[in-house]
């Protein structure tokens, strides 16, 4: 759908099965462990890989000697950077080599890799290969990158600083002359961590290189199938047409599985053992060799006039990219982009570096860039809304972008319901009783409530799918999309049985491979039910066609005549006895007239190019930016004043969903977002001392238990069915966990009145916080 054009009216589905809780297909074998992931699959001849990683984050290398790791019975292959392709990889900028070559930038960066007949052997054979280097001076923190005499850690690529991976300018209004028009202003700097992504099945590749043909076939736990093939064509200098994906079951992502992770050199091993090999990480060498989400600092000051009207917000984010630049442009540009937030606000003034350091490479998290600038904003509003003696949701409704209205840059929302969310989560969270006489509790804890109202996109990109009828009737359903764990393949199942008014046990819906599969770019951005469900609506409804063509020969009626039933059956509506099924009009199509009855779709989503007649931008790097979609979520939470241990009690996550496809599904998101999101706020954070990372285990990482979780997040799904989403549906995914943090930091203040700017709030920040409340002489958190 055009921006510009008038969007199509909301297609009704066929039968009961759209709007149902089905149970998930898969829900049987992975539970009782008959799920097949990649570390489950053997093939003969099967050799193990291993990964060594560097022990300094930022050295030259000066020599190897692989000689003894060779020579170790059981070793079939050994590699460094000087075994492979001198090419470097990356998604925005070429900057990533498989193996470190020349230098090392990180602690734990892949120096050599090792296939062996078993896994201890491999890494027996690692702790044998002797690699000399010379440390170089490092750069820990984005302050220490940015100074004048900071070490080099890329070849410089222009102007500006080295160490700037990217740098983004936005500017709307004339936000340096309206400051004194404001009654009150909010200024202060924020901190989020690098956070984990803690998948259940840590990154995992089988790779077989046929003796014969030299063709590649990979077993991956990935997002998208068609980006590994790609970029490890591009890695290896292989043609795309000799690589094979295929994507068994999948333990998660999160954004984690995006990019390439392990595939490539897993291939390479392959391809120099001449045997197939699976290389599956450790939890602990998974944490310190893959990804985070980006860390990020943001200085924000925001003004508005007394009767609430925000008027000004500056904004200037650093986020620290680590090693190499990954997704970090990508991800600099969706903070850019949201660093306004879902508000009306005139003139806005945003400024955001995405900077290289000798840390882990931060890259795509559920969310991507938007949880760290809507935690600085919803704070800063909550503030906001104090200095101005304003109820919080008053305020947020006050300058709540409606329908119709701009995004910054230009884009227009064309669903504006966030002030529905906010009014129906005042309404289910019972805030003002709430806010005005916090429940009761023991002596020493206090208890609060704080909210965060929430923007982001669904779509993004190309998907495509094939629908097939088949001679029974039932229908083949084939993507490239991958059910990465979150329950897709379920929801696009519901969305063809919709569209044709089949049963889900009359829909079969293929696994991907980039052989047979067609194209869709990944699983992630909210984007799966909203962009692959469009495409295999718009299949569904070829079909429908060319049944109707045939059912009108068949029934001797006009196909205006005709309606689908549910069952797989075409009527004649006004004539409830006259009717064909889909089995009989199969058959007729394939032995009288017209051939098989298949359909492929295809689509693209508009990406917006930002308006520079009301946007000053500089350095934005191209992007699709989406739908836009709304959501508020209420937290109360209980403060224990001793410890500083905050325990959320309640949540209330209201969302709209467009239409809910299968609302126990996507009450499952909004609830697993909002989970991630407690951890961000209260104990996930990666930590590193002298460069090295010192939690890359379960251990020392912390991840919301069952204890930890309320028992109640409720999830209200608002549904204003609208858009080119299947059915009218919306994206939820990432939705859950950007507004987690805010709500829950903005409990803390209500309950305490404490500020707190970085997360996670710890036990030990909090109690800080709380003695600098009551000691204004002492430091803030």
């Amino acid at each position: 759908m055009s921006h510009d054009a008038k969007p199509k009216p909301v297609p009704r589905p066929v039968g009961e099965v759209v709007g149902q809780s089905v149970p998930r297909p898969d829900a049987r074998e992975k539970v009782t462990g008959r799920a097949l992931y990649t570390d489950d699959l053997v093939l003969p001849g099967m050799l193990h890989g291993a990964l060594l990683g560097s022990p300094h984050p930022h050295a030259r290398i000066l020599s190897y000697d692989t000689s003894r790791a060779k020579a170790l019975p059981g070793v079939r292959a050994v590699l460094t950077a000087e075994d492979l392709p001198p090419v470097d990889i990356g998604p925005v900028i070429k900057d990533q080599p498989l193996l470190a070559r020349g230098r090392v930038r990180y602690s734990g960066e892949p120096v050599a890799a090792v296939a062996a007949v078993d896994l201890p052997t491999a890494r027996r054979a690692l702790a044998l290969i002797d690699i000399r280097y010379e440390v170089l001076p490092a750069a820990l923190d984005v302050d220490a990158a940015l100074s004048p005499d900071a070490p080099v850690i890329h070849a410089p690529r222009g102007e500006g600083h080295p160490n700037v991976a990217t740098h983004i300018r936005l500017v709307e209004g004339e936000p340096d002359k309206v400051w004194a028009r404001c009654d009150a202003i909010i200024e202060d700097v924020y901190e989020t961590p690098a956070q984990q992504h803690v998948y259940l099945e840590p990154c995992t590749t089988l790779a077989a290189v046929d003796p014969d043909t030299g063709r590649i076939t990979i077993h991956t736990s990935t997002q998208t199938a068609f980006r590994v093939q790609a970029i490890t064509a591009e890695a290896l200098a292989v043609p795309m047409s000799r690589i094979r994906v295929q994507v068994p079951r999948v333990g998660g992502a999160f954004g984690g599985k995006v990019e390439s992770t392990n595939q490539p050199i897993t291939v390479a091993l392959a391809k120099a053992a001449g045997a197939p090999v699976r290389l599956t990480f450790s939890r602990t060498d998974d944490m310190r060799m893959m990804r985070s989400r980006h860390g990020a600092r943001i200085h924000m000051r925001t003004g508005a006039t007394r009767d609430g009207r925000i008027l000004a917000r500056q904004v200037r984010i650093h986020y620290d990219t680590g090693a190499y630049a990954d997704d970090g442009p990508f991800v600099a540009a969706i903070g850019s982009y949201f660093s306004r937030g879902p508000y009306r606000i005139p003139h806005v003034d945003v400024e955001c570096w995405s900077v290289y350091t000798n840390k882990l490479r931060a890259g795509a998290f559920r969310g991507f860039g938007n949880p760290q600038v809507h935690f600085a904003s919803e704070i800063q509003v909550d503030r906001l809304a104090e200095a101005l003696g304003m109820d919080p949701i008053e305020l947020r409704l006050r300058n709540a972008l409606e329908t119709g209205e701009k995004w910054l840059g230009g884009a227009p929302v064309e669903s504006g319901t966030l002030r529905a969310c906010l009014e129906k989560a005042r309404e289910v969270s019972d805030w003002h009783r709430r806010r005005e006489r916090p429940s009761t509790t023991s002596p020493g804890k206090r208890r609060g409530i704080g909210m965060a109202a929430v923007g982001h996109v669904s779509a993004l990109l190309g998907s495509s799918a094939t629908v097939r009828l088949n001679e029974d009737g039932t229908v083949n359903v084939s993507t490239g999309a991958v059910d990465t764990g979150q329950g897709s393949d379920t929801a696009l199942a519901q969305v063809a049985a919709g569209a044709l008014g089949l049963s889900l046990e009359q829909i079969n819906f293929s696994r991907p491979d980039t052989d047979t599969s067609p194209y869709d770019w990944c699983t992630g951005g909210t984007r799966t039910t909203f962009t692959v469900g469009h495409v295999i609506a718009e299949a569904c409804e070829q079909v429908r066609e060319q049944l109707f063509e045939h059912a009108s020969s068949m029934l001797e009626r006009p196909v205006k005549q005709l309606e689908l039933r549910p069952g797989g059956i075409v009527g004649v509506r006004g004539e409830p006895g006259l009717s064909t099924t889909f089995g009989a009009i199969s058959g007729y199509a394939l032995y009288v007239a017209g051939g098989p009855i298949i359909a492929s779709s295809r689509w693209l989503f508009p990406a917006w190019q930002l308006d520079t007649r009301r946007t000053t931008v500089e350095g934005l790097p191209s992007m699709g930016n989406g739908f836009f979609v709304f959501a508020a979520q209420v937290a109360e939470v209980e403060v224990d004043e001793v410890t500083g241990k905050v325990d959320v009690l309640e949540a209330w996550c209201v969302h709209d969903v467009g239409r809910a496809l299968n609302p126990a599904a996507a009450a499952g998101q909004v609830q697993g977002g909002f989970v991630q999101g407690l951890g961000y706020a209260l104990t996930e954070e990666l930590v590193w001392k002298d460069g090295h990372l010192v939690n890359p285990s379960m251990g020392g990482y912390k991840v919301p238990g069952a204890l930890d979780v309320p028992v109640a997040i409720h999830a209200v799904l608002l549904e204003q069915a609208f858009g080119p989403g299947p059915f009218g549906a919306k994206g939820v995914a990432e939705v859950g966990v950007v507004g987690a943090a805010p709500a829950i930091i903005n409990a803390i203040r209500h309950a305490t009145g404490a500020r707190i700017h970085q997360i996670p709030a710890t036990g030990e920040r909090v109690l800080r916080a709380l003695l600098a409340h009551e000691d204004p002489a002492a430091k803030e958190a």
